[in-house]
């Protein structure tokens, strides 16, 4: 029996994001998964208490979830945390995300945890600015034997909060995508009779819709797109804060008919989604002063797999994601007209756009994929 692991994660599915993807993902790719060689450790969500326990029980390993609807730090946390590495004969830990959770680490190795690893995701990057929570940042590093980062952007951002000696430790581990799930080639139709979208172009964003995503970029930059293309339309799937301002802004700029507001949609189904579309774009972009910025972004990485070509935000880890003018474009997000002409480009070009999202998948299926990150995170479990 390989030794177990312990995830203490805030963001584990059935919620949906990114970083619940990159858990879940891990987890059940761990050693031993099946026959409950990983134990989770999570937070409750308002309104999903059904969904969760029908999710829970699916698994093959336990997922236990606390009451509250945010694990943090506390007394109480680090004692039920220290309680399930013991019940279990946990050996490892994996902290979904390194702050505020990281702080857990010297706890847990009190209670006999061997090797602690604590995953970055971009969030961090402000942390490691704000002089109060650098130094939480600070201890975190201290306390765990390896701090993840996803790339150049997120390692040299975090790195300058630590001591030298644990910027040494720190190790890169970033996301990645089934190639299996998303496949170019797939069936789209059901998407585009569903929402109405006939045979022209379209182009797709997936995201929570908060300002730093840059969908407002692409409503102002359909102003220019259906002047050139005028069948063309922009789906856009997902939720959040900014929705009404996002709403009232394709009606102000006159292509409330041109932006489909598809809604939130499961994991499974977005390959539909990325189907029935020709280019994906998120042009994200860095806000308050350096604090908010993009970490990496798997939505660009399930385009690519996708085989489509994908025009990227300039923001933090963003453009790890894409090779600029091979397989897609990085962008200023900032910039509609700029953002416009990309589109325009790749819709008008469907031949150089396919060979785009062929170099896209191509690239995905030798450096990106889900199997490589759990690989990687077994070295560094062993690494010890």
């Amino acid at each position: 029996m390989p030794p177990r692991t312990l995830l203490i994660t805030n963001d584990f599915p059935p919620r949906r994001g990114g970083i619940e993807t990159f858990c879940y993902e891990l987890a059940r790719r761990m050693p031993g998964a099946e026959g409950g060689g990983v134990v989770v450790y999570t937070s409750c969500t308002d309104g999903l208490e059904e969904a969760e326990r029908d999710f829970d029980r699916r698994q093959p390993f336990p997922v236990v979830r606390d009451s509250s609807h945010m694990l943090l730090p506390t007394r109480r946390v680090a004692h039920r945390a220290a309680g399930l590495l013991e019940r279990y004969g946990c050996e490892r830990v994996l902290i979904g995300s390194a702050a505020p959770l990281g702080l857990l680490a010297g706890g847990l190795r009190d209670a006999g945890a061997r090797r602690i690893i604590a995953m970055s995701h971009g969030h961090e990057v402000w942390w490691a600015r704000v002089p109060g929570a650098r130094l939480a940042l600070r201890r975190i590093g201290e306390k765990v034997d390896v701090l993840t980062y996803l790339g150049d952007f997120t390692r040299d951002e975090i790195g300058r909060a630590l001591r030298s000696t644990d910027r040494e430790r720190m190790a890169r581990l970033t996301p990645g995508v089934d190639p299996r799930a998303f496949t170019a080639g797939g069936d789209g139709t059901p998407v585009r009779e569903k929402y109405g979208l006939g045979d022209g172009p379209v182009i797709l964003c997936a995201c929570r819709l908060v300002p730093r995503k840059g969908v407002d970029t692409l409503i102002r930059a359909m102003s220019w797109v259906r002047r050139w293309l005028p069948d063309a339309r922009l789906v856009v799937v997902g939720q959040g804060p900014d929705e009404r301002r996002l709403r009232e802004l394709a009606a102000w700029t006159g292509v409330s008919d041109e932006v489909v507001f598809a809604g939130s949609h499961g994991h499974d189904e977005m390959p539909s989604f990325y189907a029935a579309a020709n280019v994906f774009a998120m042009p994200c972009r860095t806000r308050k002063a350096g604090l908010e910025a993009e970490g990496l972004g798997i939505v660009y990485l399930e385009a690519a797999a996708s085989g489509l070509p994908a025009l990227v935000g300039s923001s933090g880890g963003a453009p790890d994601t894409v090779r600029h003018g091979e397989t897609g474009f990085v962008v200023d997000g900032r910039e509609p007209r700029s953002v416009a002409n990309k589109l325009h480009r790749l819709l008008s070009a469907p031949d150089q756009a396919q060979a785009m999202g062929q170099r896209g998948r191509e690239m995905v299926a030798k450096e990106w994929t889900w199997d490589l990150t759990a690989q990687r995170l077994e070295e560094l479990f062993r690494a010890a």
